[in-house]
């Protein structure tokens, strides 16, 4: 397909823009006129800038308040259109946005509005210009889809078609089916855009809070399927306006923006496999690679940190299993968990040190197809890396994440010890009498900058194939906390991703010497919560204190028999509980950068990750 998108949705100069867009692979853009307005030169020279760069202006956007006008304000509008062909001309522009109007001079007549749309392109036509209606979800008497339709069918010209809005109509919970039945030569323009689920003002709400496709919750999938069963074969574009992609850089977002076109056409594809004929042509990356948990987590240190690190996870009951047979890595191990300690000096993660500190720096995911998931990766978008190997060492395909950090992807066929004795000198792998009894990774938690969450939703769906699950606020001390859980069907994979909404919360103290986009929090299972947690204090691991108000609390919102009340109360264990089963965990004390593990008991199909306590642990560590 033809992608666009609206120079409005990223940060920047015009210039820049069209630097980043065309950076992106994009065809086109949608001209947003106050760019224009404040840019410093002329149309010909706007479009000579955009044909250099290999960008067709295909949509200048918007015409307001024009029909369904008294005769006096219509005619004004007329005039006022004929200038604004002018500089479509001169742009090379060949359509114009006309949405539905707002003005409170607005006359409640389709047959009006029609014949006043119908007069408007009569003038496109003589110029071969073309005028696309949009409704507006807070137009004043046109905000449905339908009614633009309707509108656009009684004027009848040959010039004035109907351009359709994700967000118009999936905001209003208006139903999308009906799409399907409009001839696709009368859809013009197609843009599409995403958002979270928000009860707010829907003006507000489309403003400053949408987002790409992949990055919110509408089903912007069904819609897009709607839209190609009408014979739809114009641009996909983007039209996103949203406060935080005003202020990030726009070369990382118009990549966002590109892996959500493709994400979106993908997912379209499978919906209409068996639609005949096959108007457009739909991207087609390599399928998601099933992924079966994490193989292994990867810290970078230098060489004192790394004996501090060794100190740490030899208490949580770990055992140094191996040493790299040419750098300066180390191999532990407890039950299926495996943890690398890289301190290398002229590695990847030797560099990520020396600009973080102590922190993870790879994580290995299990899969069946590692090739065909770094092609997928690279197809959405991502970035391969190789890194360097010695002889007869394993080279284990990888990309880079946002914000740096690698995502291996590990051949399930190794077993346990095939990606390890290629390039490890493995000791003896008996449990110690450190063991603890923790089993698995069970999540991993990542804390972000603001404007990488929905950048990190976006890659985990369409790179990982995970979904994302709902958005809590938590109740920091200093500020609040978002959160929301990615995890693949299996529950085999499950990452957490969390921002800070306050500069004082303990997050983002965290993210200031991680850089912005870090694993800071390492949660693993165990099937018996209260031996491991006193093996783990016989090893000397720290815990964060409970205070008793919670246990006090607990015991009124939730029936426990008392003897296991007392037993989480004697041992700083916290709980949850779902229709589907229980969680009980228990948070270490902060490592170095503020990292920190958790130890956790899933019992029945408890699917969430105890986030209702995580207020316990944020005001514990804020009253240290």
């Amino acid at each position: 397909m033809h992608r666009s998108i609206a120079t409005v949705s990223l940060s920047g100069t015009l210039r820049q823009k069209l630097e980043a867009i065309a950076a992106a692979g994009f065809d086109g853009i949608e001209l947003f006129e106050a760019d224009f307005i404040n840019f410093k030169g002329t149309a010909t020279e706007l479009r000579g800038i955009a044909a250099d760069l290999g960008l067709s202006i295909d949509l200048y956007q918007p015409f307001r308040d024009f029909e369904g006008m008294p005769q006096a304000q219509f005619l004004r509008s007329l005039e006022r259109a004929e200038r604004k062909f002018d500089l479509m001309q001169a742009l090379g522009a060949p359509m114009v946005l006309c949405c539905s109007n707002t003005s409170p001079l607005c006359v409640d007549d389709p047959s009006l509005a029609a014949a006043q749309l119908h007069a408007l392109a009569e003038r496109a036509a003589r110029r071969n210009l073309r005028v696309g209606f949009e409704a507006l979800a807070w137009g004043r008497h046109t905000s449905r889809y339908g009614q633009a339709w309707q509108i656009v069918k009684q004027a009848d010209h040959a010039h004035l078609g109907l351009i359709l809005d994700s967000f118009h109509t999936l905001s209003l919970k208006d139903d999308p089916a009906g799409i399907a039945e409009i001839p696709g030569e009368k859809i013009f323009f197609l843009q599409m855009a995403d958002a979270p689920l928000l009860a707010m003002d829907v003006l507000q709400w489309a403003r400053h809070h949408r987002s790409f496709p992949g990055q919110g919750d509408f089903d912007v999938v069904g819609f897009f399927e709607q839209v190609l069963r009408a014979g739809y074969t114009g641009p996909l574009s983007l039209e996103i306006f949203n406060d935080i992609f005003r202020e990030t850089p726009n070369r990382r977002t118009a990549v966002d923006a590109m892996r959500s076109l493709l994400y979106l056409e993908s997912e379209a594809r499978q919906r209409i496999a068996t639609l005949q004929p096959q108007r457009v042509e739909l991207f087609n990356p390599p399928p998601v690679a099933a992924l079966s948990g994490l193989a292994f987590i990867e810290f970078a240190a230098d060489e004192a940190s790394a004996r501090t690190l060794d100190t740490l996870v030899r208490q949580l009951g770990f055992r140094r299993i191996g040493k790299h047979r040419s750098k300066a890595v180390t191999l532990y191990r407890q039950g299926e968990i495996n943890f690398i300690v890289n301190a290398q000096p002229d590695s990847f993660a030797r560099g990520r040190f020396e600009a973080h500190g102590t922190s993870v720096c790879a994580l290995g995911v299990r899969c069946a197809d590692p090739l065909a998931a770094v092609g997928r990766a690279t197809a959405m978008r991502s970035k391969r890396h190789d890194s360097p190997v010695g002889p007869n060492e394993l080279r284990v395909p990888a990309v880079v994440a946002p914000g740096g950090n690698l995502i291996h992807f590990v051949p399930e066929a190794l077993g346990a010890n095939g990606l390890y004795e290629a390039d490890f000198i493995l000791e003896d792998d008996a449990p110690d009498s450190n063991d603890a009894g923790l089993a698995q990774i069970d999540h991993v938690a990542l804390g972000l900058a603001v404007d990488q969450l929905d950048t990190w939703v976006l890659f985990t769906r369409a790179v990982l194939g995970l979904e994302a699950g709902e958005s809590l606020e938590l109740a920091d001390p200093f500020g609040l906390i978002r959160s929301r859980g990615v995890a693949n069907a299996e529950r085999s994979v499950r990452l957490v991703l969390n921002v800070s909404l306050s500069q004082r919360t303990r997050t983002a103290r965290t993210l200031s010497v991680t850089g912005g986009g870090a694993v800071h929090h390492i949660a693993l299972r165990c099937e018996d919560i209260f031996a491991a947690a006193a093996k783990l204090r016989a090893n000397g691991t720290r815990f964060v204190p409970i205070a008793d108000n919670y246990y006090d609390d607990l015991a009124t919102r939730i029936d426990l028999a008392p003897e296991l009340l007392a037993r989480m109360r004697a041992a700083g264990v916290l709980f949850d509980r779902s229709p589907a089963g229980d969680y009980l965990h228990i948070y270490t004390e902060s490592f170095e950068g503020g990292l920190f593990f958790e130890v956790a008991q899933r019992i029945g199909r408890y699917d969430a990750y105890g986030a209702l306590n995580a207020p316990a642990r944020m005001a514990s560590q804020a009253q240290d």
